[in-house]
């Protein structure tokens, strides 16, 4: 073979050191250089020299100090995600060539809002489950700004919110509103029976238990007592949803949720409908980095939400 035609018409390429990679991912995954170390049984400095010339290579800080611990930065996740599916090929080669089988499933990295109710998160979530061993969810609870960092970094596949992206986020994603629904009136039984009388007159100075100012929910929910003219004496404010109706099912004061998921509400925290408000609507967005959805989970995520959950009569 004439060697210099290739030498010739060859591309110049930046070979990746994968023992480099390799130790940047353990360290990664056990969250120290000394824990990393023991694992592969290496020196620390040894490991600290190989992560230093990564980075040196690929130009760019992969981690970030938090103590003792290393935090991944958001070029450290991109990297790490590719390490993962790296190693995750290597293991398969293996098993592909000692006659074991392989095939590893479709991964569905999903970060959920902390104020999207955990039942709606799992109702919209379902039908990916449903895709059977091919695909396997990842998921992620946050605050929305800390979930879209990771999406502009394709960390990860979706983000599950009760809002649209915000005008001033320099994310580039698009919002896909997947449904909508009305909102019931909860509480325990006692409270229950005494506010369903007249309602919604009832629920002026009644005590509420209300998402934080910051949420679309609660936005809607002020707007709608404002014209409405009702004053609720408000006995609690919470970020997380899933601790509110916690509360709310010690009595402490009404809430509000998706009727969509009542029966699954009264059922899992004990409560009573008190009544329904259909002018409130709480609004669901899937959100991702491509304008038309390709993710076969996020395909059948979002088609059957549109077409099933928030088709049924109980989204009012």
């Amino acid at each position: 073979m004439d060697t210099s035609l290739l030498t010739k018409y060859s591309l110049p390429m930046e070979w990746l050191n994968y023992h480099h990679l390799l130790y940047f991912w353990t360290v990664a995954r056990e969250g120290t250089i000394a824990a990393a170390g023991r694992k592969l049984r290496l020196a620390q400095p040894t490991i600290s020299a190989q992560l230093k010339r990564l980075e040196e290579d690929l130009g760019a800080k992969l981690f970030s100090r938090a103590g003792r611990k290393l935090e991944l930065t958001e070029t450290g996740r991109l990297v790490y995600r590719y390490a993962e599916e790296i190693f995750t090929l290597g293991r398969e080669l293996q098993d592909a060539v000692q006659g074991r089988p392989v095939g590893s499933p479709v991964r569905f990295r999903v970060g959920v809002t902390d104020v999207v109710p955990k039942l709606v998160a799992y109702r919209l979530l379902e039908p990916a489950i449903g895709l059977g061993d091919g695909v396997q969810i990842i998921c992620f609870e946050g605050k929305s700004s800390d979930l879209l960092a990771r999406l502009a970094v394709h960390d990860i596949d979706l983000v599950l919110s009760d809002a649209p992206i915000a005008p001033g986020v320099k994310v580039q994603a698009y919002n896909h509103e997947i449904g909508s629904c009305g909102v019931t009136i909860f509480g325990e039984r006692k409270q229950a029976t005494k506010f369903a009388k007249k309602f919604p007159r009832s629920l002026d100075g009644a005590p509420f238990l209300l998402p934080t100012t910051n949420t679309a929910l609660r936005l809607a929910f002020d707007g709608w007592c404002d014209r409405s003219g009702i004053r609720p004496r408000i006995t609690g404010e919470f970020e997380d949803s899933a601790l509110l109706k916690v509360f709310g099912q010690a009595g402490v004061g009404l809430f509000v949720g998706p009727s969509v998921i009542e029966d699954e509400i009264m059922r899992q925290y004990r409560v009573r409908v008190v009544g329904r408000i259909p002018e409130v609507r709480e609004r669901f967005y899937a959100i991702s980095v491509e304008r038309k959805v390709k993710h076969p989970a996020v395909l059948e995520l979002v088609t059957t939400a549109k077409n099933e959950f928030f088709n049924s009569p109980a989204a009012g």
